[in-house]
């Protein structure tokens, strides 16, 4: 087991890049890349960095000489064979060859594209643009890296004995938590913690503890290459970027009602089974149940990712109901802002309704809350999101007002495209 607490007193960065993989990301990301590289190719869509902890002054913080380093680095790696052999031959979800021959030829000699970052104030402006399933790739591994920078410029000042006791602190108060956790009956949790991470050597060590403590209730994680490293499954499906970009393609208002569906229709022709899970909360989850062809009631399950995560769920089993299906038999996927509190008391609620996991991130891969001075390693919410899609910008309702994003004539207008009405808004932890 790595001793993180040396490697980090040593600051042997260039032996540790915080990106070391082009799968050191989600595998909902490489799901969405094939999706979008078959369906959408010419799509030229620009990515953007928002922090939304805007008292956290990342350019105060983090060196630009070392984030260009960081980022240039990025820009340098391509799949190894090894890499290959398993996203070919490797079997997801009880479906071998889940990745095409086509895409893997076309991944295998990729390499990310430019970026462009400029100082803004104390903030950085980080972007990409480019063909969508390129610049896409981008988004993971670049939280990753100002996520991680931020960390270590906290860490630098440390001491040997200094760096080993807060190490010591954080892991106890993991394994406290997997504690908890093992209480749990039929307990179905899996890591989501990469892209707003400690650090690469810290998810790795959490992924480890949360296999050894919680076994068979641990399902995986979402990091492909700790899932290769440590023989796990790769657990993901899909995420918000697939309804914003499409809908910033739309012509017409009914094109744009049309587009969370479309989505799901081509994602549909792709997979089966457990990657037909619906995540309805775009535009505003009741809306899209509401409206929602017969077939998505037929899907797997659904995931909530904003808004209070009881009344989403309990959405999704009244509209399966109504649509004349089981809810036992489907799944709900809690994602958002999670800790071991939450996590017990939405399984106490819905346990027997539905089949209930989690996919734990941040308070698992990050949480170092009250363990350092001025709390500077406490978790922030930071984000790259598609912000225009041929020319047009996107835009995200959520089920929390706080994390809508777009133009303000534009969110109106999917407002009144979707007919969202009052939100209730909910703290934006991470």
């Amino acid at each position: 087991m790595v001793d993180i607490a040396t490697r980090v007193y040593n600051h042997k960065w260039k032996i540790d890049p915080i990106v070391r993989s082009l799968i050191d990301t989600d595998f909902y990301k490489l799901l969405m890349c094939q999706s979008v590289f078959r369906n959408k190719p010419d799509t030229q869509v620009t990515f953007s960095l928002i922090n939304r902890s805007t008292h956290i002054p990342l350019a105060k913080l983090i060196d630009e000489g070392e984030l260009r380093e960081q980022l240039d680095h990025i820009r340098s790696l391509s799949l190894s064979r090894g890499e290959s052999t398993w996203l070919r031959g490797n079997t997801f979800y009880g479906k071998r060859q889940m990745f095409r021959p086509d895409f893997m030829e076309w991944f295998e000699g990729m390499r990310l594209p430019p970026y462009h970052l400029e100082r803004k104030g104390d903030q950085y402006e980080l972007t990409f643009e480019g063909k969508w399933h390129e610049v896409m790739l981008w988004e993971i591994p670049a939280l990753a890296v100002l996520m991680e920078l931020r960390s270590r410029a906290a860490l630098g000042p440390m001491g040997k004995f200094e760096l080993q006791v807060l190490y010591a602190r954080a892991m106890t108060r993991v394994w406290e938590k997997i504690e908890a956790l093992r209480e749990v009956d039929n307990l179905s949790i899996a890591d989501f913690g990469t892209r707003r991470r400690h650090s690469y050597l810290w998810q790795d060590w959490c992924v480890q503890a949360m296999h050894e403590g919680l076994g068979n209730a641990f399902t995986g994680t979402s990091n492909c290459r700790i899932a290769m490293m440590r023989e796990l499954e790769a657990i993901g499906t899909n995420a918000h970027e697939l309804p914003m970009v499409y809908a910033a393609l739309a012509d017409d208002d009914a094109e744009l009602a049309r587009a969370p569906y479309d989505v799901l229709s081509d994602w549909h022709d792709e997979h089966e089974g457990n990657l037909r899970i619906i995540l309805p909360d775009t535009y505003g989850t009741k809306g899209f149940l509401d409206h929602a062809p017969d077939w998505l009631a037929g899907w797997t399950g659904i995931r909530v990712d904003s808004g209070d995560p009881a009344t989403a769920a309990q959405t999704a089993i009244d509209w399966w109901r109504a649509r004349g299906e089981d809810p036992t038999t489907k799944r709900v996927i809690f994602s958002d802002g999670l800790d071991v509190d939450k996590i017990k008391e939405l399984h106490a609620q819905f346990a027997g309704k539905a089949k209930v996991s989690f996919g734990w991130g941040t308070l698992l891969t990050n949480d170092f809350r009250g363990l350092v001075p001025k709390d500077a390693l406490a978790p922030f919410s930071l984000v790259c999101k598609a912000v225009s899609a041929n020319g047009r910008p996107t835009v995200k309702l959520s089920d929390n007002p706080n994390k809508a994003m777009g133009p303000a004539d534009e969110i109106a207008r999917y407002k009144r495209v979707f007919g969202v009405g009052e939100q209730d808004a909910q703290q934006v932890i991470v």
